[in-house]
């Protein structure tokens, strides 16, 4: 009786797989890392220059004199500025990086593979990920 040999990549696609399963893990740490640093700048830089930053935007909010939603311009000229919400709101935004890197290089696996019902699985997730940031407000 015939066994189907098990698949045996190729040299090429071996290093292929290699670097691809070494490199995944790297980039997602070094984001995390990045994240971290970032949003533990914001949590400091919010306990020694604004405390009550939070209670405040609190109390507007109450009383309806709160602006709108800030967009990535205002997060980015806030951050050179110095502001702790802005510092941690592109903490966050890094954070979120995470998944969508993670789900990206599973794409990309399921791709190389050429598994097709996962890519088109792991495109739809992906799609969702970006949409819903697009889609979502800033601040």
């Amino acid at each position: 009786m015939n066994h189907p040999e098990p698949f045996s990549p190729t040299p090429a696609t071996a290093d292929e797989d290699r670097i691809l399963r070494t490199w995944t893990p790297l980039i997602l740490r070094s984001v995390l890392i990045v994240s971290t640093i970032v949003l533990t700048i914001g949590i400091v830089a919010t306990v020694l220059h604004a405390p009550g930053f939070y209670v405040d935007r609190f109390r507007a909010l109450q009383h309806g004199e709160l602006q709108g939603a800030a967009n990535l311009w205002t997060l980015l000229v806030g951050v050179k500025a110095g502001s702790p919400h802005a510092i941690m709101t592109i903490g966050l935004y890094v954070l979120t990086l995470v998944p969508l890197v993670r789900v990206a290089f599973t794409l990309v696996l399921f791709v190389k593979d050429r598994d097709y019902i996962y890519v088109a699985a792991t495109a739809y997730v992906l799609g969702g990920l970006i949409l819903g940031m697009m889609l979502g407000r800033i601040g």
